[in-house]
């Protein structure tokens, strides 16, 4: 079994080297320790136990903290702002034939509805969303109710 946590710790490892997202370490850390029981003569079970319980322990602590202080590279854009504004739709919205236009600040955008629901011509809405180049809208009424 030495060599198996051997090889998994190496694959672990590269893997991680390669993604640089902190997506395998955790697990490598994990066929280190049960690398070093299985050297020490420990039985197979305890070596897979060791193995699970090391990479979920430091899975658990650790993820969130680096999800937090290393993956913080997202950054708001102008467009973000229009998701605080009301806007008019010009064009009929209607998510069945792919037609859509609001006006939010002076700007046209394409637009869906989130909810599939068809919204006229006119009618106030509120961004919820931005899809690639659509804003997925609701009703500005209707807003209220989704927050709640």
């Amino acid at each position: 079994m030495i060599k198996f946590w051997l090889i998994a710790l190496v694959v672990f490892a590269a893997v991680e080297a390669i993604t640089v997202g902190l997506t395998s370490i955790w697990f490598a850390l994990g066929s280190l320790v049960a690398l070093f029981a299985a050297m020490l003569g420990a039985q197979l079970w305890l070596q897979i136990a060791l193995f699970v319980v090391v990479s979920g322990i430091t899975l658990a602590f650790t993820r969130p903290l680096a999800v937090k202080y290393l993956n913080n590279r997202r950054q708001a854009t102008n467009a973000d702002r229009v998701l605080e504004m009301v806007g008019v739709v010009i064009e009929d919205v209607d998510n069945v034939a792919a037609t859509g236009v609001v006006k939010v600040d002076g700007k046209e955008w394409s637009a869906r509805s989130m909810s599939g629901v068809r919204i006229e011509k006119g009618t106030l809405v509120r961004p919820m969303m931005i899809d690639g180049v659509k804003l997925i809208v609701v009703p500005a009424q209707e807003r209220a109710e989704v927050l709640k």
